[in-house]
């Protein structure tokens, strides 16, 4: 079990950092500047988590390892061939930006609700939910701030709102499938959800003026 939860945790880990940095290189930041948005996208919202958790000092800063490899994504995605890859074909950013952004939301969704169930005792299913939804969306949204944008929990896809649903489904099903069953269901959730409502344009009413 601990080898799944660490391989979820590092398939969260790659893809937040791998958006982050994609994000740094389409707003033409230098090397410092993407390291830095993709290390935040990946870490962020375990940050978050660990606060409202009380878990202190997060665990961000106790094990460096997610830090350092967020830091070597960066870096990968920095390169002058994957950059030229990257900026010169906008099918190929689209494509890859959001397989990562799907992959990152669903898996820390669900590496959310597994903290809070191993960190609290008589965890309440309205907690879990709650802290599965930050996890997942907390790193997009200080990137997007960061990178002076408006953050896609706004204005995109159904987005917080397939984190929201994989929170609902691997909370409600853990005393069911066990934790791995319930993550699975969970991950794979959040990234059908987002693959639908991009092909199908979903989106919640928005104000009109």
């Amino acid at each position: 079990m601990d080898a799944f939860i660490f391989f979820v945790n590092l398939v969260g880990t790659v893809a937040f950092a791998a958006s982050g940095a994609m994000i740094g290189l389409k707003k033409g930041m230098d090397l410092f500047g993407v390291c830095i948005l993709g290390l935040t996208t990946a870490v962020g919202g375990g940050i978050l988590r660990d606060l409202i958790l009380g878990l202190t000092p997060p665990s961000a800063f106790q094990d460096p390892t997610s830090a350092l490899v967020a830091l070597a994504v960066s870096a990968i995605f920095f390169l002058r061939r994957v950059r030229h890859i990257l900026m010169h074909n906008s099918h190929h950013y689209n494509t890859l930006l959001f397989w990562m952004d799907a992959l990152g939301l669903g898996a820390f969704t669900v590496i959310g609700i597994q903290i809070a169930y191993e960190q609290v005792r008589d965890v309440s299913f309205f907690l879990l939910v709650f802290v599965g939804a930050v996890t997942g969306v907390g790193g997009g949204v200080l990137r997007d701030l960061m990178a002076q944008e408006v953050p896609y929990i706004f204005k995109k896809h159904v987005y917080a709102s397939a984190s929201l649903a994989g929170s609902l489904l691997c909370a409600g099903l853990w005393p069911w499938l066990g934790s791995m069953g319930a993550m699975l269901t969970g991950l794979v959730s959040v990234v059908l959800i987002r693959c639908l409502a991009t092909h199908y344009h979903w989106n919640l009413p928005r104000a009109k003026l």
